[in-house]
């Protein structure tokens, strides 16, 4: 699905369905422009907003905006993705296998449910660009909520082997387990960055959201021709990317993950026909 840059944004008002997006940091995130276009593209009257919040702070703030009525869903980003999961009475497949959510919808009884479409926003993007992850050796760097999404879903899209890092062990050794029994013989880790046999690299690291970040693993021991990813999305051309390419790598950015969940979201968030009431009786138009 196309959004059309030239659609007008929503005007709040006293029938607005409301979203939020929860990070700490939050200044990063593209989910405000890209939902609040599709919410206009749509004739919905809904508006997603941004909520810093420190880590320690998650469930006071998520059981506070749950009891909000007119609140229908969240979207969640670093760092909350593995510990949001507690605060919905349902969780998905796909968010169970991860270990984590980035994105939760009220239900019509006031349930919460978990879902998590970073796995499959990041292969739909992949495969967009012509990099088709099936029969292909990665080496993914990051186990947390974005990076075991992302390694559930490759793994599911039938890579050949998928080599897992990350410096916290008990993190890796968590996601590892969960992992390894569904995919018997397709999955290794270890706490530093195996590159030698991959052909496909990918940063699933916050390491460069800023300037100062040193890049998640070295470019210089990669094969010659591996793709290197980076789920980053600002900025677009992160340090690693830029010393990827100068050594001659394709390279693969972050935002494809982004806008590839789209048409997940919509379809997550009942957002099909702008004609239709929503489950709650709300009309979207």
């Amino acid at each position: 699905m196309t959004v059309q840059s030239s659609a007008p944004m929503p005007v709040i008002g006293g029938s607005t369905r409301l979203y939020a997006v929860l990070g700490h940091p939050v200044s990063q995130v593209r989910a405000p422009g890209m939902m609040n276009r599709l919410f206009a593209e749509l004739a919905s009257d809904a508006v997603l907003f941004p909520v810093l919040v420190a880590p320690g702070d998650l469930g006071e703030v998520v059981r506070g905006l749950q009891r909000i009525g007119n609140l229908d869903g969240l979207l969640v980003t670093i760092p909350h993705k593995v510990d949001v999961c507690r605060y919905a009475d349902a969780v998905s497949e796909a968010a169970t296998l991860a270990g984590s959510a980035n994105a939760l919808r009220r239900e019509p009884d006031g349930s919460w449910t978990a879902e998590n479409f970073d796995g499959a926003g990041f292969v739909r993007g992949l495969r967009a660009a012509g990099i088709d992850p099936a029969g292909r050796r990665v080496a993914l760097v990051g186990a947390g909520g974005a990076g075991s999404a992302v390694a559930a879903a490759l793994l599911t899209e039938g890579v050949a082997h998928l080599e897992l890092c990350d410096r916290d062990e008990a993190r890796l050794a968590e996601v590892a387990h969960r992992l390894a029994p569904r995919f018997p013989g397709r999955v290794s880790w270890s706490t530093a960055p195996r590159l030698e046999a991959a052909d496909l690299a990918v940063n699933a690291t916050p390491l460069g959201l800023r300037p100062a970040d040193p890049l998640p693993f070295d470019v210089a021991r990669l094969a010659p021709g591996a793709v290197v990813a980076d789920i980053v999305m600002r900025p677009k051309e992160t340090a690693l990317l830029r010393a990827a390419a100068e050594r001659g790598h394709p390279v693969h950015p972050g935002s494809p993950m982004l806008t590839s969940q789209l048409d997940l979201y919509r379809t997550f968030f009942r957002l099909g026909d702008a004609r239709l009431p929503d489950a709650r009786g709300h009309a979207f138009d």
